[in-house]
């Protein structure tokens, strides 16, 4: 899993690599569970890197196969104000449950809401998403189309074929 500096510094590639913001652009986050094949969302990595975005004021969309929408939305309401610099009155709003509400969509279909996304960000290592058709994918998103695939559980040379950026921890892009 991700230490915290990895999960900052994947924050803060993920906005420099989209032109640096995400400002309004639609993230579709793929996994927010702690590791695969569970249900735990505590101290999942997902929620610290959804966070940052929504302070950046990206529009995020979340698939998980087995975490409830409620639990993600606690989670990141949990650690909303955790060693942060920001003004915390700013972040209680921010994270507040209502906010969440509206500021996090979740879905039960991927394919759904890729239309006009700019980048799918993968932090939870699921196995289903090595099969998702992603030359499917790239023809609805927005382009330039980003892939940020925090486990390289992904073939990187397959999907610049296609025609994605593509990101990976502790790899740069080429």
């Amino acid at each position: 899993t991700m230490n915290d500096y990895q999960i900052k510094r994947f924050s803060e590639k993920l906005v420099s690599s989209m032109f640096s913001t995400v400002t309004g652009k639609k993230i579709l986050i793929l996994g927010f569970a702690f590791k695969k094949d569970t249900c735990d969302v505590r101290e999942t990595p997902s929620a610290l890197v959804m966070k940052e975005l929504l302070k950046e004021g990206s529009d995020l969309y979340v698939y998980d196969p087995q975490v409830k929408r409620e639990d993600m939305l606690k989670e990141i309401e949990r650690i909303g104000d955790n060693g942060d610099d920001t003004a915390p009155e700013n972040n209680n709003k921010l994270f507040s449950a209502e906010s969440l509400e509206k500021g996090v969509k979740t879905t039960t279909n991927i394919y759904d809401v890729c239309e006009k996304a700019h980048a799918l960000v993968i932090l939870t290592p699921w196995d289903e998403f090595k099969n998702l058709d992603f030359q499917m994918i790239y023809a609805s998103m927005a382009k330039p189309a980003f892939i940020f695939d925090g486990h390289n559980i992904l073939d990187h040379d397959l999907l610049r074929g296609i025609g994605y950026d593509v990101h990976a921890i502790g790899k740069g892009a080429d």
